[in-house]
């Protein structure tokens, strides 16, 4: 047996995960496909992770990296391509080799989906974000539109009304929302405003966003809204290809299943962080892979006094 616990994705739920298993007495290996630190590298300012007043989230992943590497054995850039099960053995299939494990931690995140379009990665972090939650209140007073349509995209927007953002502009590619009434009702007693049928061209500026410019479906004509904050709530795509291959269940969204010790339907494996859906924020992860890799105890033969 190579390990005893296998954690696949090194975000801050893999590096907390890593932490907890380690001091738990289990042998414990981290894999990533990259550096690390998942999508929380791309925020340029963290200001609701509890200890910190506000922390670029590249150092804060760069801190959790350090803590976890001083326990865990880190893979960095060796995917897992493939998790098979052969009795109550898991073996592991990388870029670099094969491995086994008693039990999985699948701490595989999500990728938001993007609009493609030009200044749409030249301003990120700049006016751009994909995390209403996490950046909107550097917003408060501000012009910002919101891309989309879903019951995600409305409810972004009436949470940037709520916080104090002046204009809030909700555009979407066609001419009916697929959001629900109530919460687009709610978003209009917000003073929300809509711009349906517009398709985005681009997102300009100079050191930061200035305005985005859009085309009519109908019409073709061409507008400038002047804006200093993009926020693109277009989707999330859970990476869930290893659950899958592993036969774990999942919600209709593709976000994996799990029961208050972060169990999947597989004895064996677990999962934490972005892959199960929810508020997906920084400290909810972290505090995800903690039960995970302590719950994985009992499938590694060990007991941990809760």
């Amino acid at each position: 047996m190579d390990y005893e616990l296998a954690i696949i994705g090194a975000g801050p739920a893999g590096y907390s995960a890593g932490i907890y298993a380690v001091r738990s007495g289990l042998k414990t290996a981290l894999f990533e496909r990259g550096d690390g630190g998942g999508r929380a590298v791309l925020s340029p300012k963290i200001e609701n992770y509890a200890g910190f007043d506000s922390i670029p989230g590249a150092e804060l992943m760069e801190k959790m990296k350090r803590h976890a590497s001083k326990y865990v054995t880190i893979h960095a850039y060796e995917e897992v391509k493939n998790i098979l099960h052969s009795s109550k053995t898991f073996i592991l299939e990388t870029t670099k080799g094969k491995y086994t494990a008693n039990a999985i931690l699948l701490c595989t995140g999500t990728e938001h989906k993007t609009l493609d379009i030009p200044g749409e990665k030249e301003f990120l972090g700049k006016g751009v974000s994909y995390c209403a939650t996490c950046d909107g209140f550097f917003f408060r007073g501000k012009r910002v539109a919101v891309m989309g349509g879903g019951n995600t995209a409305v409810m972004e927007a009436i949470f940037l009304k709520q916080i104090g953002c002046k204009d809030v502009t909700l555009v979407h590619r066609r001419d009916q929302l697929r959001a629900e009434t109530i919460y687009v009702t709610e978003a209009q007693e917000k003073q929300v405003s809509f711009l349906l049928n517009k398709e985005a061209n681009s997102i300009n500026g100079d050191t930061v966003v200035k305005s985005l410019h859009l085309t009519d479906g109908a019409t073709k004509k061409t507008s400038v809204l002047e804006v200093d904050g993009v926020f693109i709530s277009v989707g999330d795509t859970p990476q869930n290809e290893l659950a899958k291959k592993l036969g774990v269940t999942l919600d209709d969204q593709g976000y994996i299943i799990v029961d208050r010790q972060q169990q999947t339907n597989i004895k064996g494996v677990f999962a934490a962080g972005d892959i199960t859906g929810g508020v997906r924020q920084v400290i909810t992860a972290c505090a995800e892979g903690a039960i995970a890799a302590l719950s994985s105890t009992e499938a590694c033969g060990k007991k941990y006094p809760y």
